[in-house]
């Protein structure tokens, strides 16, 4: 049997903010962490999440693509009730405004990431269907 609980993945693959798996928990969620995009996909070949928190990481060098969240979007596009939050850096926020502009994100954190921040966007897409917004942009 399901659990009634939501489900939150955390795809953590470069890091640099605090640990925040006790607020997921804390806030009644499931919570799975990878670190890995590869490894996130693989995720959601066997379940979907309500949640997915990931770091936004522009390159440069990628072939067909300018971030690591390309692919994952692209997917996310079938099951438009996954609520994403993203963390940016600042300095790549013309990058992310163009990937925004293809896919809908429900929230968009820029480094540091406070807790405080990622709790609130975190309640908000608790409370139900809500559209995608670029969170404090």
């Amino acid at each position: 049997m399901e659990s009634a609980s939501p489900c939150l993945l955390a795809i953590m693959e470069l890091g640099g903010y605090p640990n925040l798996a006790p607020l997921y928990r804390q806030l009644g969620f499931r919570t799975e962490i990878v670190n890995s995009q590869r490894k996130a996909q693989s995720f959601l070949k066997q379940r979907l999440p309500d949640v997915i928190v990931a770091e936004y990481n522009f390159q440069s060098d990628f072939r067909d693509r300018t971030s690591n969240l390309e692919t994952l979007m692209a997917r996310l596009q079938r099951h438009p009730g996954v609520k994403v939050i993203v963390f940016f850096q600042d300095e790549y926020r013309h990058k992310l405004d163009n990937l925004l502009s293809r896919f809908p994100v429900f929230a968009a954190i820029p480094f540091p990431v406070e807790p405080a921040q990622v709790e609130a966007a975190l309640r908000r897409a608790l409370e139900g269907p809500d559209k995608p917004s670029q969170g404090d942009l």
